[in-house]
């Protein structure tokens, strides 16, 4: 396509950026850059078709170039733009190496795998560890030091996203580790290891699960601060397994707020003594501390025999986030630069302790999950005369803040804990007049050996905190406020028609796995044409119509049912106000449920229709002149016109595909909208052409379909071929991804019906739908035998 081709402007001068002449590319550049445009900054954009223009220089096919035109903007929306250069450095290090062959892999998994990292430090982890396998495992085959590819490579970056649903980065590096210290020089094994195919894979893998995932519990997490907390912001992982020397604790900033990737279940020896504070947690549960909690997402579980107590993940989860909420809502940033270290610390601890007090006030039962997840450290268990105990003695402090029965003899201590609840009686106090009361601990317990390079710190890291960075604000010079990048805005006269993609997965027999976000799903309005021509093919069938009217009106929803003692309604119910006019005269409260209203007893069903539109419709019909695409559009028309006869909703699509880039699915018919002339213009336009991947098109229509509040939800598929698609040589693979689509909608509660016009369908529909399917022979009777069809299934 030239640029001229392209009407749009902006679109023309993207092309010619881009520089490529692939066929494949041209299908869909407009789509994927519809997407691009939403998600990236100008400058972003730039960088995304300069990456694409080098990709499709690579020499490698279309498919890298492809994969990562659509796959990147999704990626950028989960890590940001900014990780974009070293995707590319990735690449280029592939390119370098005998590795060519698994870009195309790495790319085809890169959105799926963002978006279970969500930030870009923990992409950059990931291709670490794919960086490292691949130099270890290159060339090394049987001792030979030559061109030798790594073997697991593409197969490890295929499973990737599956990897990373069960494991932490952590547990992936290990899991890597094992794979190569083991397979390095044996390439078939080591294919089996990566793909999963083997025992010791799935065992190690096994091994390294733990924990809560971050990515499992980020939609609990999310409900938990929009319904108890009234907050809301992204969630970002880190991983605190890379960095040894600091470990990272959470924090938040303006792009969101950051926690551990993984939280394990907390074992702890002895039970937490019981609170005052009884009733609910922040937790939503009850979580209690030496009482059995139901079910294994228990809160605090103990140990029996022990008086242990287990502190889920989730809970962990949960007072961080109700921690750091406290924060942004009740703390106010301090001017540090006059401050010390140390004076800084004890305002900390402080801080903390006010706005988890008032926390508790809000929900009580948080004390008992705070409690249980503060150390207690023990009084003399620091030696000031060798080591800082700073830190020992702002432990304890923290701890009697919260805990009434702390059990600690030091009067300076005592003295505070009694300071600060009067301080904090009168009301919610401020972080100014908490600050002062830190200042005057700091002033009254400092002592010579708190500067000693020996610190003590057993028991006395309260690890759900934050860092406190909020906390603090400086004014000499350079410190200024960050500038981040804004959304992207499209200017006025750049405006871009058409929809950015949807991406499905697909279902892959041979590893009983789904490849995640593989299919890229294109929709659209159906182009116009002439509705007179559908009026012409109902005036055509004229005598059936006659035929089908006297069956729908036997199945029109006729009869009116009563619904009395309602308080309003559409008309009096007068047995009931004469029974209350009764009671009101005879000095009894009347009843006021005077009222009836009527509701029609039937159906309650919405219907989606999904044609198939592949190049096999263009065909002739056996024994007709007309082709099945003709056929199908009369039996399409009357088929609408009966359902519109009823009264049921019903949506109208059709679909084809030219390889997994490109599955388009286009709407002829909306829920909204009424069977009128718009809609038979489009039905007119109906054209065939590429090929059939079912299987995408079904979860794209069940997108649409179980969005309807209707009892009943039914999906009929028009087809008359068997699931195919030019990139697929595995005639199996679809046919599997389709069956797997129908589980999936029965799942949701669609019933789904496959109507095939191809007679060797016995072969292998029944595989794919089961007994939900009928297959007609003759195709000319189809106009007749779809409504049929319909009233029957619908009945």
């Amino acid at each position: 396509m030239t640029e001229t081709a392209y009407q749009h402007p902006l679109m023309a001068a993207y092309w010619r950026q881009l520089d490529t002449r692939f066929a494949e590319v041209e299908e869909v550049f407009e789509d994927v850059m519809t997407e691009a445009l939403s998600v990236l900054t100008l400058d972003g954009v730039d960088a995304y078709l300069e990456a694409g223009r080098v990709i499709g220089k690579l020499g490698r096919g279309v498919e890298p170039m492809l994969a990562f035109l659509e796959e990147w903007p999704s990626a950028a929306r989960a890590v940001g733009e900014a990780a974009l250069p070293a995707v590319m450095a990735f690449v280029m290090r592939m390119q370098k190496s005998p590795n060519g062959r698994a870009i195309a892999p790495f790319l085809q998994t890169l959105a799926p795998v963002a978006k279970r990292l969500q930030a870009a430090e923990q992409l950059q982890r990931y291709l670490d560890v794919a960086l490292d396998f691949m130099e270890r495992t290159t060339g090394s085959i049987h001792g030979h030091h030559t061109t030798f590819p790594s073997p697991g490579l593409p197969e490890f970056f295929a499973q990737a996203p599956n990897l990373l649903a069960q494991l932490t980065l952590a547990g992936l590096k290990n899991w890597v580790e094992y794979g190569i210290r083991n397979y390095a020089t044996h390439p078939e094994r080591q294919q089996d290891y990566f793909s999963l195919q083997s025992a010791d894979a799935r065992a190690v893998l096994q091994r390294e699960r733990h924990g809560t995932l971050l990515v499992d519990v980020e939609r609990k997490l999310d409900l938990y601060l929009r319904g108890l907390w009234r907050d809301h912001d992204h969630l970002v992982p880190y991983s605190t397994a890379f960095d040894e020397l600091r470990k990272p604790v959470p924090y938040y900033d303006r792009l969101g707020i950051r926690l551990p990737d993984v939280y394990d279940d907390l074992i702890l020896p002895a039970a937490v003594p019981p609170s005052p504070a009884s009733g609910r947690g922040a937790g939503g549960e009850g979580a209690s501390v030496g009482a059995p909690s139901p079910g294994p997402s228990g809160h605090l579980l103990p140990r029996a025999g022990e008086g242990a107590v287990v502190i889920s993940g989730l809970d962990r989860y949960r007072a961080a986030l109700a921690h750091m909420v406290g924060h942004r809502r009740w703390s106010e940033a301090q001017i540090a630069d006059n401050w010390s270290p140390f004076q800084r610390m004890a305002v900390e601890f402080f801080e903390d302790c006010r706005v988890e007090t008032l926390l508790m006030r809000e929900y009580p039962g948080l004390r008992r999950i705070f409690l249980a997840l503060h150390p207690r450290p023990v009084e003399d268990a620091c030696d000031p005369g060798t080591t800082s105990c700073l830190r020992h003695r702002l432990a304890m402090l923290s701890r009697a803040l919260l805990d009434p029965d702390h059990g600690y003899a030091d009067a300076d201590l005592n003295d505070f804990v009694a300071r600060f609840h009067a301080l904090m009686k009168g009301g919610e106090a401020s972080t100014g007049e908490v600050a002062s009361l830190a200042l005057s601990y700091v002033a009254r317990t400092r002592r010579p050996s708190d500067q000693f390079a020996k610190v003590h710190f057993d028991a006395t890291v309260v690890d759900y905190r934050d860092d406190n960075r909020q906390l603090w604000k400086f004014i000499e010079a350079g410190d200024e406020e960050e500038a981040f990048d804004q959304k992207r805005k499209i200017e006025p006269g750049e405006e871009i028609r058409g929809l950015p993609p949807r991406h499905y997965p697909e279902w892959d027999y041979a590893s009983q796995t789904y490849r995640p976000d593989w299919a890229s799903v294109y929709e659209a309005l159906h182009p116009a044409g002439n509705a007179a021509d559908i009026d012409r093919l109902l005036a055509k069938h004229g005598a059936l119509a006659k035929r089908l009217k006297k069956m729908l009106d036997l199945l029109k929803p006729q009869d009116k049912v009563r619904v009395r003692y309602q308080e309003e309604g559409s008309e009096l119910d007068l047995d009931v106000a004469i029974r209350s006019l009764i009671d009101f005269r005879g000095g009894a409260t009347p009843d006021p449920r005077i009222n009836m209203s009527h509701k029609t007893s039937g159906r309650d069903i919405a219907v989606m229709l999904l044609l198939d539109l592949s190049e096999s419709l263009n065909e002739k019909a056996a024994g007709s002149d007309q082709t099945i695409l003709e056929l199908s559009q009369e039996a399409v028309s009357l088929l609408a016109w009966s359902i519109e006869q009823l009264g049921d909703p019903f949506a109208i699509a059709g679909f084809h595909s030219n390889t997994r880039h490109d599955v388009r699915y286009l709407h002829v018919k909306g829920y909204g909208e009424r069977w009128s002339d718009d809609v038979k213009a489009r039905l007119a336009a109906m054209q065939a052409g590429y090929s059939t991947r079912i299987g995408a098109a079904m979860r794209h229509a069940a997108h649409y379909l179980s969005a309807r509040p209707a009892e009943k939800k039914l999906m009929l598929i028009l087809t008359d071929g068997r699931p195919s698609d030019v990139d697929v040589h595995d005639e199996r693979l679809l046919l599997e991804d389709a069956r797997q689509a129908v589980k999936e909608l029965d799942r949701e509660g669609i019933f789904p019906y496959c109507i095939s016009l191809d007679p060797r369908a016995d072969e292998y529909v029944a595989d794919i739908f089961g007994r939900q399917y009928s297959v007609i022979d003759h195709v000319g009777r189809l106009p007749e035998r779809l409504p049929q069809l319909f009233m029957a299934l619908t009945k």
